[in-house]
């Protein structure tokens, strides 16, 4: 069978512990026999970020705007321990919060739906899309650790001199303080970028913060996706007859539960990244939600959802098996595949994609799949599989169906 060819690569982001042995496993045994897989390759690994001052994640995203697909690898956020284990020279911030703000744009996820996992909530019988704002916050912030006492101050200095000043706090001892920012360009795309998926996908949009706390950090946001809707969007909405509407993120937290879902749901940042999780878990496993972040200008990045699995990854440099699974990581692949295909015109990759995803769910439906899986699957008779184990059985189904074909 000839390998399918690309004309344009995908920017390639390697990552971290068991999601990168997991990337090779999917690369040597599900693409690379089939396709003639172009990638402009960037090593993620922390070990690579410390030795490039962070510096290669800059250039991968900056490759990702070159390009305009662009598929990652889980990669590790490092926090006190981190640095001690890595030996690291800084705390390096987040590779996706990084990539996110110079690509900006908005993350989309989705949980992957598979026949005998069933959701936590039981009414939830349609997929819920999680749209988080890829821009600033906590991700942006700046903290400081107060020694002891002293007063706190907000202070913005413009271009022209006007000065304002908001006291925040009296410390009377030691604290933390933290300050977020965001931007007016970044929101507007954001919630562009909510209208056009929900018009794209048919599917309502609800959209919470909490205005009545933050009365003008979340509300600049609530105003901002209200004046856009009215003057851009309602009549467009309308005529699609699919609803927008904003409410208190504990009033929407409520309804999402009550809800049979089949609708996109915009968080901030920080909460998209907790609600996302929550999604994931309530549907059946981290691993099994789909990623991609969508740029004003088009640009797409694929990833995994879930993290790095460490504790799957100290099992195998023991030399153990692991039942890891690695669906969100093939179906990260096979997103930027699509959309390659899309882009440059080449319907074989689009159709490969779509039998490489259909054999990772037939493979499941079959009873054969990955630990977290079989621990609450409704399937009789599952058959727990390790990580090779279940690469090697989606291949046996994907090479039949491309026979078929």
């Amino acid at each position: 069978m000839d390998r399918i060819g690309m004309k344009t690569p995908l920017v390639e982001m390697d990552g971290d512990e068991m999601t990168r042995i997991l990337w090779r496993f999917v690369k040597d045994e599900l693409l690379l026999p089939f396709v003639d897989l172009k990638t402009e390759y960037y090593d993620l690994g922390l070990a690579h970020r410390e030795e490039t001052g962070d510096q290669v994640t800059v250039d991968s995203a900056l490759a990702t705007r070159k390009y305009g697909v662009a598929v990652k690898c889980a990669t590790i956020t490092p926090n006190a321990d981190r640095v001690k284990e890595y030996g690291l020279s800084q705390m390096w911030k987040s590779p996706n919060g990084t990539i996110r703000a110079i690509l900006d744009g908005t993350v989309f996820r989705t949980p992957i739906i598979a026949a005998g996992i069933e959701p936590y909530v039981k009414n939830w019988k349609k997929p819920i899309t999680i749209a988080r704002h890829a821009y600033g916050d906590v991700y942006k912030a700046v903290e400081i650790k107060v020694p002891g006492p002293g007063t706190a101050q907000l202070v913005f200095t413009g271009e022209d001199g006007t000065v304002i000043t908001e006291k925040v706090h009296d410390f009377a001892g030691p604290g933390v303080l933290q300050g977020m920012h965001n931007l007016t360009s970044s929101i507007e795309s954001f919630a562009r970028s909510c209208f056009s998926f929900a018009l794209d996908s048919r599917m309502d949009l609800w959209f919470s913060a909490k205005d009545t706390i933050s009365k003008k950090y979340d509300h600049t946001f609530k105003d901002i996706f209200q004046d856009i809707y009215n003057a851009e969007y309602r009549e467009k909405f309308e005529a699609a007859g699919i609803t927008y509407f904003y409410s208190l993120i504990d009033d929407v937290v409520a309804r999402v539960i009550r809800s049979e879902g089949g609708f996109i749901w915009a968080c901030k940042n920080y909460d998209g990244d907790v609600m996302s999780d929550m999604l994931a878990t309530a549907f059946g496993s981290l691993a099994m939600m789909t990623s991609v972040l969508v740029s004003p200008d088009g640009t797409c990045e694929f990833e995994a959802a879930h993290g790095t699995v460490q504790r799957h990854y100290y099992a195998h440099l023991e030399g153990k098996e692991t039942s890891t699974n690695p669906i969100a990581t093939i179906f990260a692949w096979t997103g930027a595949l699509r959309k390659r295909g899309q882009l440059d015109g080449i319907s074989a990759l689009e159709t490969f994609a779509d039998k490489l995803e259909a054999a990772c769910l037939d493979t499941v439906a079959a009873g054969l799949m990955t630990k977290d899986l079989a621990q609450i699957t409704t399937l009789p008779n599952a058959q727990t599989l390790t990580s090779r184990q279940y690469i090697a059985a989606v291949r046996e189904r994907l090479e039949k169906s491309l026979a078929q074909a």
